[in-house]
């Protein structure tokens, strides 16, 4: 193997871009054993090159200049880390114009302008590196695309989002609400002064949309992924989960049915012994079953300027390795060379066992009413529980559902809320046992 150096710039100097730089700098000398020739972080660009990032940068040159870094002829490795969509994807897009291959942690980019940007890496001939874009520092893009590749991948179940998991865990340990926690979260540094792409799970969402493509190797649209977030999930709801044996978490799941594939994010009930339900914190996990390997189990951190670094390096590492070997192309960015179109299935035609709380009053003949409506669309019950009496009150009923089509609940439920018995509208979760 050719001793040349590996020589990379990277345009953005924020969280991610100091754990990147540091890794490349301080893991050097094992970085190098590994690849076989040095890898050079020469430029880094960023609005402001004045703030001590707390890192020794050496001969590594600051610019405010982005454009330094995508048209120097020895630059390699572009790795993008400003985040959004642009200018980001302008700047990938010229970088891939100048032969430059490129490494982003951008999954809200990729889950809008995926499409775009692997075509485009394809026809300059140079690779999109996006390992970072999923789940931080654990390896679950690789680990699909490479150790998995032999499977029909059956479903992926996955918690892809540290702040929402962290909110839901005080939530269930500490019975607090939701607004009190997530002030406590900002406090913290684990969600945004604007935390809406965080709990109304958009940001797991882009993280699902990466993951699907990859996993059954189809385009997904972004807008085809059903989104829910956590903002509406309560301590009663919590309470009565815990009561019925199960944990509510935020997950991202995608499956093939039928030749369809499920891509949804959404509150879930998890049996409490499951072991997503006990991944706890700022902490991410995905389960991947695939047809010969059965069920397996991804966990570590999510998120953080050295986990996403790692990642980040990961791909300049794998990239360097192509260069070395003269066989760039050889693995596929989107991993598969002979991709296929498949329906993304509707949200209406998913089949789900369902949590249902009814704030309803406490006489006869209510309950017969309310299952009288969900058995007349299909639908039966596997278990129910009711705390309290309040004569004349409305007191919260719980129903526990056996597997339903999400078009017959929708159905049941309008006519449910309704009716005069009925205060409000009815709270439902999903629930997944894990088996499929």
């Amino acid at each position: 193997m050719a001793k040349k150096a590996i020589n990379v710039g990277i345009i953005g100097f924020g969280t991610v871009g100091t754990g990147t730089a540091r890794i490349l700098i301080e893991n050097a000398d094992i970085i190098q054993r590994r690849l076989g020739a040095p890898v050079v972080l020469k430029k880094i660009s960023d609005l402001d090159v004045k703030r001590d990032r707390g890192i020794a940068l050496g001969n590594v040159q600051l610019t405010t200049s982005a454009q330094e870094i995508l048209t120097d002829p020895d630059i390699d490795v572009v790795i993008e880390l400003i985040g959004g969509y642009k200018p980001a994807k302008e700047f990938i897009l010229e970088a891939f114009r100048n032969k430059k291959h490129v490494v982003t942690a951008n999954k809200a980019l990729l889950a809008v302008h995926g499409e775009e940007l692997y075509a485009a890496a394809e026809k300059a001939g140079v690779t999109l590196g996006y390992e970072a874009s999923v789940a931080g520092g654990i390896p679950i893009l690789a680990a699909v695309r490479s150790g998995l590749a032999a499977n029909n991948i059956e479903s992926i179940y996955g918690i892809v989002n540290g702040t929402c998991n962290y909110i839901l865990t005080l939530m269930t340990n500490a019975g607090r609400k939701f607004d009190e926690v997530l002030k406590e979260a900002q406090a913290m540094g684990y969600a945004e002064a604007d935390p809406t792409f965080d709990i109304e799970g958009i940001d797991s969402a882009h993280k699902l949309a990466v993951l699907t493509m990859l996993a059954y190797g189809t385009p997904v649209k972004f807008d085809d992924i059903y989104t829910e977030g956590i903002s509406k999930i309560t301590p009663l709801d919590i309470d009565f989960a815990k009561d019925l044996g199960y944990k509510i978490k935020l997950l991202a799941i995608t499956k093939k049915v039928n030749g369809e594939i499920e891509a949804r994010v959404h509150p879930t009930m998890l049996p409490e012994t499951y072991p997503i339900a006990t991944v706890d914190g700022v902490f991410n996990a995905l389960a991947v079953v695939g047809d010969a390997v059965g069920s397996t189990m991804f966990y570590g951190r999510g998120a953080g300027d050295m986990p996403t670094g790692s990642a980040v390096v990961s791909d300049v590492i794998s990239i360097g390795r192509d260069i070395l070997a003269g066989s760039v192309g050889r693995s596929p960015i989107t991993a598969f060379r002979d991709r296929k179109v498949l329906k993304i299935r509707k949200m209406d035609d998913i089949t789900s066992c369902y949590y249902l709380r009814f704030s309803a009053l406490d006489k006869p003949g209510v309950l017969s009413r309310i299952t009288g409506v969900l058995g007349k669309n299909n639908i039966s019950i596997s278990s129910m529980l009711q705390k309290g009496r309040k004569v004349d009150e409305a007191v919260p009923i719980v129903m526990m559902t056996h597997e339903a089509v999400e078009r017959d609940v929708r159905k049941a439920l309008e006519e449910i809320n309704k009716l005069d018995c009925v205060s409000g509208a009815t709270v439902v979760i999903r629930v997944e046992d894990g088996s499929k």
